[in-house]
């Protein structure tokens, strides 16, 4: 990463249109959608549009994936849970990030489109992250090749679907990533004040509408809604959570790793120094080295998970829409 990368990802950053969930939420929607989406993909990349488990889902895969076996579950699956503080954001919003992680294990990504609050809220993405992840299980994918992702409000939404799908009684995947995860919704970091005037992306003005409009009469500290602030993280697979040192959701990010440690959970938490929210998104961009290599080790991170999960064969007719 050069110094001149970084300040003109910062220059854009501070130049591009404003969210503000205070406002029309559809417009915000339309911005944030079409930000998203205006993210290039590989050469090569596919999406198909389908569903699993009744939830909307995008298929990504690169020109590096590989077949299925008889079994359906060879190929390694990145289900990804999109950001969008649980108002914003569709499957589609989510490719980028899905594909740029599941090219890196050889796999395929699966962008979940999970409800959308205010409209439905808590604990609608849970309900329909979960219903995703036991409908992959059921089209015959082992558990064992299966990582979750997800960024901001989706890195949040990954470990509350890992602790879902625990207490289900579900076989968990092998491991989950974790950009820049939003996992305490009552807001009470630090950083959020104090990393304000470094944060070009977040406001607190944004997550305090994003949480009530998500929330709505619902417990903020619920372990579903806020897993870095009072979730049982007991028996939940490896963790790689990273973040830019320039985030109000520094402190989120610091807390789910320190909380994960004390339930002797594996977890690896990087923080680029200097770096914004969800900076990964810049990878493949040719704009932010950083952005690469943190993508680079997520990957890294995802094949040794994938490599030393115990093997559990998938008994279903294999993945398919």
């Amino acid at each position: 990463m050069t110094q001149t990368q970084l300040e003109a990802v910062q220059h854009m950053l501070r130049n591009r249109p404003v969210l503000d969930l205070a406002t029309d939420l559809t417009e915000q929607r339309r911005l944030f959608d079409a930000m998203r989406e205006s993210t290039p993909l590989p050469d090569g990349t596919t999406t198909t549009d389908g569903e699993l488990g009744g939830v909307p889902v995008v298929l990504v895969e690169g020109p590096n994936t590989g077949s299925f076996d008889s079994s359906g579950s060879s190929v390694p699956v990145v289900l990804y849970f999109h950001g969008g503080g649980y108002v914003l954001g569709t499957a589609a919003t989510g490719v980028a990030l899905a594909v740029g992680l599941a090219a890196r294990v050889g796999g395929r990504g699966i962008s979940v489109g999970y409800r959308l609050a205010p409209e439905h809220p808590f604990p609608a993405a849970v309900e329909d992250a979960l219903a995703a992840y036991r409908a992959l299980l059921d089209d015959g994918v082992s558990p064992s090749r299966i990582a979750f992702a997800g960024d901001s409000a989706g890195g949040g939404l990954a470990v509350a679907a890992l602790i879902a799908a625990r207490d289900a009684g579900l076989p968990l995947p092998s491991a989950a990533v974790a950009f820049s995860p939003w996992t305490d919704l009552t807001l009470a970091g630090a950083s959020v004040t104090g990393r304000a005037d470094d944060d070009l992306v977040l406001t607190a003005d944004i997550l305090v509408h994003a949480a009530a409009d998500y929330l709505g009469s619902a417990d903020p500290r619920s372990a579903l809604a806020s897993p870095g602030l009072t979730a049982d993280l007991s028996g939940l697979p490896p963790l790689l959570i990273q973040v830019g040192s320039h985030e109000i959701l520094l402190d989120d990010a610091i807390a789910l790793a320190a909380r994960a440690a004390a339930f002797d959970v594996p977890v690896d938490l990087q923080i680029g120094p200097g770096l914004p929210h969800v900076f990964q998104r810049f990878a493949g961009t040719g704009r932010l080295d950083q952005a690469d290599a943190a993508m680079d080790a997520a990957g890294d991170f995802l094949r040794r998970a994938l490599a030393s999960a115990p093997v559990i064969s998938g008994q279903g007719r294999g993945l398919g829409f």
